[in-house]
């Protein structure tokens, strides 16, 4: 079975590329450094030749409005129409919770067109919708310092391990299409605000964080249902303590 993994050298599309070649699949990057453009649809064709299975995890360089909706339309129609003309039997895509609850936000509604062009093409698909990753909390976080003080929502989060994501791509990929949106989640609940709090504590922050239910993220206020999954998600085993624990310890390891 031949994989093909777009964005694979990314973050979350590098680790998956390593795990399934330790199952000893055949996988192919398609990446700019391979000679795909996603954008243009140049190299597709080629690196789908012989594809049964297509992961796209690529994102937008950018999160603003129209330029992730530009990204998100253009590379999603060519990787479609590429994978359809190969006569590929899975399409997978990484998503995220609460695509179809935050339309106010531009990135949001750039990755709800993302899907919307899955379901309505020809291909046998997954969409995986995964919560914010642990890695990527302090980047949400700093996003919100103002000077010495650090504005965020008090809405639920329930943040998961990267790896726990491509563990779950990994299943996804050996089975058989399921043509619908599946979740998964870490196995802790969270109000934002006070995850800042974890996270300048662990890395000895004396800012000030305070909780404020019109500020923004990703551009949009959040709900208490925003980031929160559905009914029948799946559970990934990595807790935040144990995350953060491993992250401080590797923090203070010399560097020689």
């Amino acid at each position: 079975m031949r994989i093909v993994v777009v964005g694979g050298t990314g973050f979350i599309g590098s680790r998956l590329v390593t795990m399934l070649r330790k199952h000893s699949l055949d996988v192919l990057v398609a990446s700019p450094s391979a000679g795909v453009n996603t954008i243009t649809g140049e190299g597709l064709s080629v690196v789908l030749n012989d594809a049964q299975v297509v992961v796209d995890v690529s994102n937008s360089p950018t999160l603003q409005d129209d330029a992730a909706l530009r990204f998100f339309d253009a590379s999603s129609r060519h990787i479609l129409a590429a994978a359809e003309a190969a006569g590929v039997k899975h399409y997978i895509a990484l998503s995220v919770v609460g695509t179809d609850r935050l339309p106010e936000s531009g990135y949001f509604r750039a990755k709800m067109a993302q899907e919307n062009l899955i379901r309505v093409s020809h291909l046998p698909y997954t969409i995986l919708r995964a919560t914010p990753f642990f890695e990527y909390i302090t980047g949400i976080v700093e996003n919100a310092a103002d000077g010495d003080v650090l504005r965020l929502s008090p809405a639920p989060i329930q943040p998961i391990a990267a790896d726990d994501v491509v563990a779950a791509l990994l299943d996804i990929t050996l089975s058989h299409p399921q043509n619908r949106e599946l979740e998964i989640v870490g196995p802790d609940r969270f109000r934002l605000n006070e995850l800042a709090e974890q996270i300048l504590t662990a890395n000895e922050d004396p800012r000030t964080v305070i909780a404020d239910e019109k500020a923004l993220y990703f551009g949009a206020v959040l709900r208490e249902d925003t980031l929160v999954p559905g009914d029948h998600p799946r559970f990934a085993p990595t807790r935040f303590e144990d995350w953060i624990r491993l992250y401080i310890a590797q923090a203070l390891v010399p560097a020689f």
